[in-house]
């Protein structure tokens, strides 16, 4: 992916593995500062390690605030601006996907999954386009998902956020244009990801069978969407929910 994001300050929410990694290595190999934010201090470590392992740790910094708190995000972004000024681009990747038959739901689960696919996107989402604001220009990239345009059998809670994402996507890319801020969605299909490889091979062939390319999409075909919507070659692209998908989604 040959983009230049030289010393932009980019955000990954759900960072420590599969898509959010794959774009956080994407990212740092083409120039930009890197906050990963993860869920847990264990993950958010073992990712850190791992860049350092490759050799890609001097410009990234690793936090696991509360998104479902303001004062942890917050905090988190004090130390952001501390260290690198300001946040240019976000990316909002965290999120939980579910599975349950409609009769198996409480309303505390059925909050749970909208508190972290939706509600925690908002907060975040609020909390850094005051500094886009004043820059006068910035990016966000939401992950949506391809059920998010054609639900699924169960597991309703999920496809209802996804629908939800899309939506906060198209009101504020509407809303925030005329700042100089894009904001668009991703919808990933069916990806590879280690939850994914760890299935029966059957299960896995079957799954790729029903995409049109005969093949899952990797975390990177997802990063590459990702990053092409944080560039300037993107740059009159707003409000869009690009579907990566293999054509899946007709």
């Amino acid at each position: 992916m040959e983009q230049c994001f030289m010393d932009k300050v980019v955000i990954v929410s759900g960072g420590t593995r599969g898509i959010g990694f794959e774009t956080v290595r994407e990212f740092l190999d083409n120039g930009a500062n890197v906050v990963l934010l993860g869920s847990r201090q264990e993950s958010v470590d073992k990712a850190l390690a791992q860049l350092s392992e490759e050799g890609k740790t001097d410009r990234v910094l690793g936090f696991y605030p509360d998104l479902s708190s303001e004062a942890s995000i917050t905090a988190m972004l004090d130390e952001v601006k501390r260290k690198f000024g300001t946040v240019d681009i976000l990316v909002n990747n965290a999120g939980v996907s579910d599975a349950k038959p409609i009769d198996a739901y409480d309303d505390e689960h059925f909050a749970a999954v909208m508190n972290i696919n939706v509600d925690g996107l908002f907060r975040l989402t609020r909390l850094c386009v005051p500094m886009m604001k004043h820059k006068g220009k910035g990016v966000i990239v939401n992950t949506s998902s391809m059920v998010s345009l054609y639900a699924q059998a169960s597991g309703s809670a999920y496809p209802t956020s996804k629908f939800a994402v899309n939506g906060l996507t198209k009101a504020l890319a509407r809303e925030l244009g005329k700042d100089g801020i894009r904001v668009n969605a991703v919808a990933p299909g069916i990806i590879g990801t280690d939850m994914v490889k760890a299935l029966d091979p059957k299960m896995i062939q079957a799954m790729a069978a029903r995409v049109p390319l005969q093949r899952l999409g990797e975390p990177e075909d997802i990063a590459h969407a990702i990053l092409f919507l944080s560039s300037d070659a993107a740059s009159y692209i707003n409000g869009a929910v690009l579907s990566v998908d293999g054509g899946y989604v007709g």
